[in-house]
């Protein structure tokens, strides 16, 4: 049987600074190196788990492990995202097809602000905010998924761009405010990324 290879944390594109002042330094090296660096190692142990039931054909392992895997694999997916989503000096706005449907699909790029920002804002506890693809309609649509429940295999939608807001992404520097951080994030948005991901889902 050919050996399972373990996930890892993927490389961070920039500095942990390079957000500051919108996500301070702290906060992006403790979300990284200890938050998703959590996910990914027991991720790793419980597909460890996985493989030795399936091997030993134990159903009721198997069955009891689907929270665990659903739970460290959906922190794992959504924060290789939320890095790539993010990023320095970026455009204030999208551009081409991705403006394009936005506007149509929002009305304007304001509209999407404000949904996006709102829905976030009102996930109870913790989750995320999406702007996600919806491949069979071909258009954008605002949704939340909460704990680390992945978008996709949750909602159908192709993720294009995520809002963490458990409290670990915000709490050093904006406290219990969390209409602050989401206000915020929107300087960081790496709008190529996010394009990137949408002409990737229309194909």
């Amino acid at each position: 049987m050919a050996v399972r290879s373990k996930h890892k944390l993927p490389d961070l594109p920039y500095d942990f600074n390079a957000l500051e002042p919108y996500i301070s330094a702290d906060i992006m090296k403790i979300h990284y190196e200890k938050h998703h660096q959590a996910y990914v190692t027991n991720l790793n142990i419980a597909e460890e788990k996985l493989a030795e039931a399936q091997a030993k054909g134990d159903i009721k392992t198997i069955i009891s492990l689907a929270p665990a895997l659903r739970f460290n694999g959906g922190g794992h997916i959504n924060h290789s995202i939320f890095w790539q989503n993010l990023g320095p000096k970026s455009a204030e706005e999208p551009t081409g097809d991705l403006k394009a449907a936005i506007d149509r699909d929002f009305g304007s790029f304001d509209n999407l602000k404000t949904q996006l920002s709102t829905a976030s804002v009102a996930v109870q506890g913790s989750g995320w905010g999406w702007l996600g693809y919806n491949k069979q309609s071909g258009k954008l649509q605002v949704a939340t998924c909460p704990n680390q429940d992945p978008l996709e295999p949750t909602t159908g939608l192709i993720p294009l761009f995520g809002i963490d807001v458990w409290e670990h992404a915000y709490y050093l520097q904006y406290k219990n405010v969390r209409p602050d951080y989401v206000k915020a994030i929107w300087n960081v948005a790496n709008w190529k990324d996010i394009a990137e991901r949408l002409a990737k889902a229309k194909k």
